[in-house]
């Protein structure tokens, strides 16, 4: 098979519903996954393991940017809520892989360089139980919406029997609210909503992660919906399809 890889160029950032994708340098670390508890006995002749807490970081640099609503103001004030940040992939084309993670942020240490470069380091390390979850969008980059929209679909190429997860940031909206939730489909054609995966009316500047039931059926196509009073709405949904039984 041949190798299909790709660079890490023209992809984007967003934090609590802001995009600081002109103001990221680098992405340092997205990982995750249960840490390990040794279990072995003196009956055992090698290790034995299970799974243990569940971790996820998803850690960057940032360039300097003191404009309204660029990293500064965002990242600064080292807010003690948790906010859901975001890494996607080459995000023009619906399908696109994306890293979601809702986080508490640790850290914002400025690094001055000898030829006058600065940057931030920021860490973020999951909370509320959640991990980091891999997904993919269901939203060709941001998205702008100016009436309701049914958005173009995401083939999974079959069904699956384990639920969803998926994240919301809302970037802006100009009207009284819009809605997100997702449909599904088996033909492509005739879409229904999917069960617990309706997102709260967003107001204004927003971020919301969603699941449903472990065992909630999602059919092979996917694809994200607005609702509501509002002239122009920007956002982005990672969708993330679960292929086995998980438990948060």
């Amino acid at each position: 098979m041949a190798a299909n890889k790709t660079s890490g160029l023209g992809d984007g950032c967003y934090v609590g519903g802001y995009d600081i994708s002109g103001d990221t340098q680098a992405l340092s670390k997205i990982g995750g996954g249960p840490s390990t508890l040794d279990l072995t006995d003196i009956t055992q002749s090698a290790h034995a393991r299970v799974g243990g807490i569940i971790s996820g970081q998803l850690n960057f640099a940032v360039f300097h940017d003191v404009q309204p609503g660029q990293e500064h103001a965002v990242l600064s004030p080292l807010p003690r809520a948790s906010a859901i940040v975001t890494y996607a992939h080459q995000p023009g084309t619906i399908g696109s892989a994306a890293a979601s993670i809702l986080a508490k942020q640790i850290g914002y240490d400025p690094n001055r360089a000898s030829n006058g470069m600065l940057t931030i380091s920021v860490a973020t390390q999951n909370s509320d139980g959640y991990p980091l979850e891999w997904g993919n969008f269901l939203t060709a980059g941001v998205r702008t919406d100016t009436v309701a929209t049914n958005g173009a679909s995401l083939d999974g190429t079959a069904a699956t029997a384990f639920g969803l997860s998926a994240y919301l940031h809302v970037f802006s909206i100009t009207g009284t609210s819009v809605t997100v939730k997702l449909q599904d489909s088996a033909d492509n054609s005739t879409f229904a909503d999917i069960t617990g995966a309706t997102f709260a009316a967003s107001t204004g500047r927003d971020y919301q992660r969603l699941e449903t039931a472990n065992n909630a059926t999602v059919r092979r196509y996917v694809r994200a919906v607005t609702t509501g009073t509002f002239t122009n709405a920007q956002f982005v949904v990672n969708f993330v399809r679960r292929e086995t039984t998980v438990a948060y």
